[in-house]
């Protein structure tokens, strides 16, 4: 993949969708929310100071743009489309 976001953008891989509850119930289709935190794969050099390539962000609901590349989905964002960046101890 050669994605290279410009201005404030970063490219992400969305988490796998939740198929089950911690429970063992399964959830519908019909119920399912995409969810809105992910892997940084890629991002423009402006951000590069703030946010980092394997970093994991949360991110808007409404501020992501789908993308498709050699068959992946994939999600494109505004560094202001970004709440925060989840950092592992």
């Amino acid at each position: 993949m050669n994605f290279i976001p410009i201005e404030d953008r970063v490219l992400v891989k969305r988490e796998e969708e939740v198929t089950k509850t911690s429970s063992g119930i399964f959830i519908p289709d019909s119920a399912k929310e995409k969810p809105q935190r992910g892997e940084v794969l890629a991002v423009a050099k402006k951000v590069e100071e703030d946010i980092k390539v394997g970093d994991t962000v949360v991110f808007s609901k409404y501020g992501a743009v789908d993308l498709v590349l050699d068959n992946e989905e994939y999600v494109v964002l505004k560094v202001e489309d970004i709440l925060g960046v989840i950092k592992n101890k």
